[in-house]
């Protein structure tokens, strides 16, 4: 029974980490950009069809989630805002374009500029990540970042809507 109860922890331990890192994602070089092209891009297409309320639904449950998972991962990790977990990329990303239409302009756009924003940590995302605690931290510098890129891609889209593969 003891090595049960040993082997118990271990591969709760390793079930989270796997499932915080997505698998290989957080694993491979520049894993936070990676992440957000091989994940969140997929994502917004798959989800771009759904009704707001779906949509809204599922970014709360997604933040939700990223927020236990940096949590208990950075502990077993002994780190905080741990490269392998890459859940906080996504939920930023999302935040980012949850309320456009999905076009590839609208899409890459909003990676490239919600990359910079969360690498940059534009305040207070820098504090939020350095002064909240845990997952709330790691993951509320991304919702930042994702609000920043939000607020830039809907001036894009307003002011330049064929920029962004709308029609007028």
């Amino acid at each position: 029974m003891k090595s049960d109860q040993a082997s118990s922890p271990n591969l709760s331990r390793q079930v989270v980490l796997f499932i915080g890192s997505i698998g290989p994602f957080g694993h491979l070089p520049a894993s936070g950009t990676l992440t957000v092209a091989g994940i969140g891009i997929p994502l917004f297409y798959w989800s771009h069809g759904w009704p707001l309320t779906y949509r809204v639904l599922g970014l709360a449950v997604l933040t939700g989630l990223a927020i236990w998972i940096h949590q208990i991962g950075d502990r077993f990790l002994g780190e905080k805002d741990s490269r392998k977990l890459v859940w906080d990329e996504i939920v930023g990303y999302w935040f980012a374009v949850i309320l456009f239409p999905f076009t590839w302009q609208i899409a890459l756009t909003a990676f490239l500029i919600e990359r910079a924003f969360d690498i940059a940590k534009i305040e207070p995302a820098g504090w939020i990540e350095r002064s909240w605690p845990g997952g709330l931290g790691v993951v509320g510098d991304d919702v930042v970042a994702g609000l920043y890129t939000f607020a830039t891609i809907w001036l894009l889209v307003w002011f330049a809507p064929a920029w962004m593969g709308l029609t007028v």
